[in-house]
């Protein structure tokens, strides 16, 4: 590694690649560069990270204070990253994004070293274990009291915790569960909450004939619980104090921790069983996870580790066969895991290159699907030309299954331009009859929650509505709880439409549910953004909405007009960038569009009104099914007047 490494999970520190500690000059330095970190490649404006730095009262010359940092940071950061000349912070727009590679910091090679673990055959307890090495203390321990830090401290904290038990399951699953008790017992001892770090314990015990400690740690876990909690110990424990007093022969195996430690203990003990079996099996069976709302932004990471295990094997039939398999219906436009999207794209890419051929039709189609899914919101024609083959390539084959596949990744492809929600709806509409004919439930929910969003764009919320209540209905007959989650955010929009005096409670009982849902593509920013658009459709004041993560550059100059500030929002209006493609392409134009009309930007206000006549007859972010901000119509007539 030729980069500095950048140390948050503790006091914020930089050291050079001979492990040298970098001098980043005084405290302020490391917070401009803690604050980036925490924006995980995203810009900060100059005007938020003000505000971060010093709050609502800055000094004069803070603009230039923050610029001073970052010319800092990068004469002490830059020297290190190579001859490439490569910047590690580099400038965009209005503000600054740490652009620096995943095993740069720690906290980022934490979270994809936990990410892959689960899906790496027989290497997921060495990988585990060094990512909870990396640990030295509270993440941005430096700035206790720093409001941009309390989500992702909080995040970090929580991840470590689960990561513990992760490990402590692969130490059970390997047989190995004397080495699981002793991290096992300080970790409830200084979390008595957790009651799967109790069940863990327990069942480590009980494997290692000590029946009688394990149902004291039981004892032990129910006294902690009433004591700090007030609360008796949930199902698990129970049921796991139950079989260990009859010694229920399933304790002996390891289907207690889990279905993927089952199937991969189960191929641990079998001398049949091939490397390229378990790795097509670990595939169906993420997805099988997946479609059930089994984490799917970790699936897509555990996905990506067993694509780069079968190419490792050099073997590109089975590289395809795995590739193919995890045909997970995808709604959202933003990936929930960008890397290990771009990951697969690359290998499905690379795939098609070494079949003979390109691979038989059905085969390429769905590699081509693949293409066309994870490359969804990103610039450049190649996903609307992958999924544009892989649809002729259904439609050849009739196979109603592959057809709704491809579907699927030409759905992901549609956000391109404004004004394309009747194209959505045609696609819906079609996956909803292949799958009524052919008794495809998955793609029944697929193509409700298309038809959803498409309708509720074009206006027609009574014809959404009755796809929301027959998804309720799916959702729970066929235990697919993701289903739910978009039917409560719709109907939170459709009681925002309504005037209804609860719709910020609605919104906020519905970002509760989709919080860790394990769609951080769909989750980041989205109850703040949600909150800021109901406030200014009705006029009220904006205050304070939290975290908009993505969507922030557009709301910027709402807040800061809000406050006053009429020269930075100007400035903040003419560095807008065109918004990403998206369901929520439209919103973001609407915002820049009435933030250019009130700041007089005449060139931004053109370029909303071209981006937006496509979609007059249109709502404005209803393609979401989750936030309007009105009429498309009533935003261009006033940009034209």
């Amino acid at each position: 590694m030729t980069a500095p490494v950048v140390r948050v999970l503790g006091p914020v520190e930089v050291h050079d690649p001979r492990g040298h500690r970098l001098d980043v000059k005084g405290p302020r330095h490391r917070e401009v560069l803690a604050r980036l970190v925490v924006a995980r490649r995203r810009v900060v404006p100059v005007p938020v990270l003000v505000e971060d730095l010093w709050g609502a009262h800055p000094p004069r010359r803070a603009v230039g204070a923050v610029r001073t940092f970052v010319s800092d940071l990068r004469a002490a950061l830059d020297p290190h990253l190579g001859v490439d000349g490569a910047r590690s912070i580099v400038t965009e727009g209005t503000g600054y994004a740490f652009r620096a590679a995943t095993e740069v910091v720690d906290a980022w090679r934490f979270d994809a070293a936990v990410g892959s673990a689960a899906g790496r055959r027989g290497g997921s307890v060495d990988e585990l274990r060094r990512a909870l090495d990396l640990w030295r203390g509270t993440p941005y321990a430096d700035f206790p009291d720093s409001h941009w830090a309390h989500a992702e401290r909080a995040r970090l904290t929580e991840l470590r915790l689960a990561t513990v038990e992760q490990l402590a399951t692969a130490l059970l699953t390997a047989a190995r569960p004397a080495d699981a008790v002793a991290d096992l017992d300080a970790h409830v001892t200084e979390h008595p909450w957790r009651e799967e770090g109790w069940r863990l314990l327990a069942l480590a015990l009980y494997r290692c004939d000590r029946q009688g400690d394990a149902l004291a740690v039981l004892r032990r876990a129910a006294t902690r619980l009433a004591e700090e909690l007030g609360i008796d110990p949930g199902p698990a424990l129970g049921q796991l104090r139950t079989d260990i007093l009859r010694r229920a022969p399933h304790l002996d195996l390891s289907g207690v921790t889990g279905p993927a430690q089952q199937m991969w203990a189960a191929w641990g003990r079998s001398t049949t069983v091939s490397e390229r079996a378990a790795l097509v099996s670990t595939t169906a069976l993420l997805r099988s996870l997946t479609v059930h709302g089994g984490q799917p932004g970790s699936a897509i990471a555990q996905h990506a580790a067993t694509v780069a295990a079968a190419e490792d094997l050099g073997d590109p039939e089975l590289t395809a066969r795995i590739l193919a398999a995890y045909d997970v219906p995808s709604i959202w436009s933003r990936a929930d895991d960008p890397d290990a999207s771009a990951a697969v794209a690359a290998a499905a890419e690379r795939t098609l290159r070494r079949l003979p051929g390109g691979g038989r039709p059905p085969l390429r189609a769905r590699l081509l699907t693949r293409i066309a899914v994870e490359t969804r919101g990103l610039p450049g024609a190649r996903g609307r030309e992958a999924a544009g083959e892989a649809e002729a390539l259904a439609r050849a084959s009739a196979d109603p299954a592959l057809l709704v596949t491809a579907l699927s990744g030409t759905f992901l492809q549609t956000f391109s331009r404004a004004g394309l929600a009747a194209d959505r709806d045609a696609i819906g509409r079609e996956i909803v009859g292949i799958a009524d004919e052919h008794d495809l439930p998955t793609s029944s929910i697929l193509g409700r929650i298309i038809r959803l969003q498409a309708l509720s764009g074009l206006g027609d919320l009574d014809g959404a509505a009755a796809h929301a209540d027959a998804l309720a209905e799916l959702g729970e007959r066929l235990d697919r709880p993701l289903a739910g989650i978009f039917v409560a955010w719709f109907r939170a929009m459709r009681a925002a439409e309504d005037g209804a005096p609860d719709a910020e409670d609605r919104y906020r009982r519905a970002a509760d549910a989709l919080a860790g849902a394990g769609m951080p593509g769909v989750e980041t920013g989205l109850r703040a953004f949600a909150l800021a658009c109901l406030r200014l459709r009705r006029g009220d004041p904006l205050g304070r909405v939290g975290d908009l993560g993505p969507y922030e550059p557009w709301v910027r100059p709402h807040v800061l007009l809000a406050q006053q500030r009429h020269e930075e929002a100007a400035a903040a209006v003419s560095a807008l960038p065109d918004p990403p493609p998206g369901q929520l392409h439209e919103a973001l134009w609407w915002l820049a569009g009435r933030a250019a009309l009130v700041t007089g930007d005449v060139r931004v206000a053109a370029r909303a009104e071209a981006a937006l006549a496509p979609a007059a007859t249109e709502l404005a972010g209803a393609s979401s099914a989750m936030v309007s901000l009105g009429p498309v119509a009533d935003l261009l007539r006033a940009l034209r007047g």
